[in-house]
């Protein structure tokens, strides 16, 4: 059974940086894509970014050239480096992978003070 892991997360300042972990486990083939999605209280699950198994990797508007998401395919394990961070950014963020079908983590907080 696929599960993903989440790490990282938690209450920061405006301009700081975090930094997200998701590992997946019961793999038995290549993952497609592995991303992370957030959803912000009120409002819908939306994409902040994604990394296809050949390294391609995908952003939302809001979050380009402040965020960097990362694969370890060794470790079955992607990566969201975070920095400058701002108070919109505050939200629950998941993990995602596809892999023989879709499948999401737990879920971590992210929140930003102003």
């Amino acid at each position: 059974q696929v599960q993903l892991v989440q790490s990282g997360g938690g209450l920061v300042q405006a301009g700081g940086s975090l930094r997200l972990s998701c590992a997946a486990s019961g793999i038995r083939f290549s993952i497609n894509v592995m991303g992370w999605y957030r959803q912000a209280p009120g409002k819908q699950r939306e994409l902040v970014a994604t990394v296809t198994s050949g390294g391609s990797s995908n952003y939302a508007d809001s979050v380009k050239g402040r965020f960097t998401i990362t694969r370890d395919d060794a470790k079955n394990t992607v990566y969201l480096q975070m920095n400058n961070l701002k108070p919109e950014d505050t939200a629950v963020y998941y993990c995602y992978a596809w892999v023989a079908g879709h499948y999401w983590g737990q879920g971590t907080q992210v929140t930003v003070s102003s």
